[in-house]
Order: structure tokens, then C-alpha cells, then sequence
């Protein structure tokens, strides 16, 4: 796969700066592979149910995949082979009608390294409660930064602007900033939609704090542990494990320094689920001093996930 060469990111950088998602350029930014599970819908009594009627939800992929695959998100001119790699996954619990659904929404992302055929997770994160929406196989999915069409469309386009930051980040310094303010115009233009996730008041998990976290201030040790980890981090890898894993244990010590600031923060949570077991691979041959201080990191920002190290040397 081709990957950015430093220049040019640093050219990619200065046209983020002008963003506008209704550029025409070279290639869309996005090869996204959307999977509708309705399965139980059919293990259950649902009304406007029916042989014939099973074919929205094919429908129902496909607008999903072409609203994210064909549309362009930004003016940045990537090939092909560039184009960044990410899943959605909708599971479709109730109908309720023959265009009002409810279900569980899935979103992950992933992002080649350097000198390797190997390719990291970058986020990956399920909506905890029901994801409603309407889909009527007959009208598009309109979008707009500024206005609301409808919770589908704005949804995924909210996480289109949000994993297009996180992988931005993991290449550059501050690199996705301008994809979060993206991110928080949608959040804004659906906060008075009555639909449920983009309010901060609606609990710890919402939409809203991805959007909050990554655009404060307060947490900007976030972006610089997205870059660490990974620029710094596994693209190194093959050139300088020691000097790889430095950066990797200084990604850590950003996000203890967030953690600090808030605790139990939902982005340092997220990064934390996605990059565990590859923590543990990466630091499992590590010197003990090393295997120390990530054990007693992760035990301060993540201790549900410290029994994963527990063959770590922590005296």
C-alpha cells in the first residue's frame, strides 16, 4: 500500500486548512465497508414485514455506502490506493414503521504502517443505546454541515469528519484538527433534532464528548498521543524498536496526562480499548523497565484493562 511520505503530509496539512466536502479531486477519501445485519427483525414479530420488503435493507447498504465512498468529505487529492480504510456496522433491532428503524451502530477504523503489511486499529466503537433513524429507499441521503436532513446522514457523517481527524492526528502533529471542527458543525446542526446522542446531558457516551474531547483545549495531549504512538511509534518499528517503544510509552504518558485533567474520558477510554492487546504484543519483549512503567500507566488510565498485563515484570 502506498503511505505518505513526510512532505507530503505536510502538504496535506495546509489543504486541510480549506476544507469543503463539496470539492471535486482526484479520489474520494473513504473505502468503507458498511454491513445492515436485520436479522432480528426476523426473529421477531415486526409489522411492514414482509418477503418482498427485505430488500431496504440491501437498499439500505448501499445508500450507506455510497453516501460515505462516493461522496467527497474533503479537497485533498488521494489515490487509490490511499484511501482510508473503515467499517460501519448497523444491527437493526426494531421497525417500527415502514421508514423509522432502531438499532446498534458500529464504527471502526484502521490505518496502515510504514514498511510493513501490517494495519492498526484506530478506533472502533459501538453506540451503547438504540441508534433511531429513517430510511426511505426512495430519497437520498441528503447532508449538510449546517442543516439536519435526518439522523442517518448527519450520524455518519459526524463519524465520517471524526475518524478522518483521529487518522489525521496519527500522522501529524494536530493533523486532524480541522476534520473536529467539521465534527462539532454537525454536532451543532443535530443537537435540536430531538434524536437521542448529540447532547452532552444524555450520559458519558454520547456523541457529543468524542466531539467535546477532541476539540478542547484542555485535552490537547490527545492529539500529541495519536501522533507518538503512531508516527512516532509503530512507524518506527522497523527502524528503532527501543526508540519506537519510547514513543509508544510517551502516546501513554499524554494520555495520563488527559486522564489527569478528567477521568474516565471517553476518547482515552476508546484509544485504550482499540490499543490493549497491541500494547501487550509490542511490550511482552520489552526490558522490564519498560514493562514497569506501561503496566503501571495503564493501571492509572485504564485499570480495566491492566489484568491483560499481568506477565508483565513490575518490581
Amino acid at each position: 500500500m502506498c503511505i505518505f511520505a513526510d512532505e507530503r503530509m505536510r502538504r496535506l496539512l495546509l489543504i486541510t486548512l480549506i476544507m469543503s466536502g463539496l470539492c471535486v479531486a482526484k479520489a474520494q477519501e473513504f473505502r468503507c465497508n458498511v454491513q445492515v445485519n436485520s436479522q432480528k427483525l426476523m426473529t421477531t414479530t415486526q409489522a411492514y414485514e414482509s418477503a418482498g420488503d427485505k430488500k431496504v435493507f440491501e437498499n439500505m447498504q448501499h445508500a450507506i455506502e455510497d453516501f460515505v465512498n462516493g461522496r467527497k468529505w474533503t479537497n485533498l487529492k488521494m489515490e487509490q490506493v490511499e484511501q482510508i480504510e473503515c467499517s460501519i456496522a448497523l444491527i437493526l433491532n426494531t421497525r417500527s414503521s415502514a421508514t423509522d428503524f432502531a438499532g446498534q451502530l458500529q464504527v471502526q477504523l484502521k490505518r496502515p504502517v510504514y514498511n510493513s503489511t501490517y494495519t492498526t486499529g484506530l478506533f472502533n466503537y459501538m453506540e451503547s443505546g438504540n441508534f433511531n433513524f429513517s430510511f426511505n429507499e426512495t430519497q437520498p441521503l441528503d447532508f449538510d454541515l449546517n442543516s439536519f436532513y435526518g439522523n442517518l446522514s448527519s450520524t455518519v457523517g459526524y463519524y465520517c469528519y471524526l475518524l478522518l481527524g483521529i487518522y489525521f492526528d496519527s500522522y501529524m502533529p494536530d493533523g486532524g484538527e480541522p476534520f473536529y471542527q467539521l465534527a462539532q458543525q454537525v454536532q451543532q446542526s443535530a443537537e435540536g433534532s430531538g434524536y437521542v446522542g448529540w447532547r452532552g446531558g444524555e450520559g458519558s457516551k454520547s456523541r457529543y464528548w468524542f466531539m467535546e474531547n477532541h476539540t478542547n483545549s484542555a485535552y490537547a495531549a490527545l492529539h500529541e498521543a495519536y501522533y507518538s504512538y503512531h508516527r512516532l511509534g509503530l512507524d518506527m518499528m522497523t527502524k528503532d524498536q527501543p526508540a519506537a517503544r519510547k514513543a509508544i510509552i510517551e502516546a501513554l504518558r499524554s494520555l495520563r496526562q488527559v486522564h489527569s485533567k478528567r477521568s474516565n474520558l471517553l476518547s482515552v477510554q476508546q484509544f485504550m480499548d482499540v490499543k490493549i492487546q497491541e500494547i501487550v504484543s509490542i511490550f511482552t519483549p520489552a526490558p522490564a523497565q519498560e514493562q514497569k512503567e506501561v503496566y503501571d500507566l495503564v493501571k492509572e488510565i485504564a485499570p480495566i484493562h491492566v489484568v491483560k498485563l499481568n506477565n508483565f515484570n513490575t518490581k
